[in-house]
């Protein structure tokens, strides 16, 4: 497991926002269907439903924006993997709903915690 500079290892940063997001999401009227689903070593953070789509929610967490926003770090490439992982969880469940690919960004910084939630952030490409 990777520790950071700080002592907290990346997985505890990474639950830290998730249940962020998690609490973001369920105050919108989010249903969460799932945390952590893992398609062919690809990850997706939150999958979740509105009544019109279904979620993939990718969470970014930072301590400082001094590096920029966290969405920022979602790549090209880690939006291909979370667009294989999406479509692996819509084989498998045979879900039928409008999919969505947002992003929850979180900054923590100075006692003070900072969401941004991008609702469809992307989409993938053909």
């Amino acid at each position: 497991m990777a520790t950071r500079k700080d002592g907290q290892s990346t997985a505890e940063k990474g639950r830290l926002g998730e249940e962020i997001a998690l609490r973001h999401l369920g105050e919108k009227g989010y249903h969460i269907v799932t945390t952590r689903f893992r398609f062919l070593g690809a990850e997706i953070d939150i999958i979740a439903e509105t009544p019109t789509h279904l979620v993939f929610v990718e969470v970014k967490l930072r301590f400082t924006d001094t590096h920029g926003d966290p969405w920022e770090a979602v790549n090209l490439a880690k939006r291909k993997r979370i667009v294989l992982a999406a479509d692996g969880y819509i084989r498998a469940t045979g879900a039928a709903k409008e999919p969505r690919f947002d992003i929850v960004s979180v900054v923590c910084n100075r006692g003070k915690t900072e969401v941004t939630h991008l609702e469809e952030a992307f989409w993938p490409l053909g």
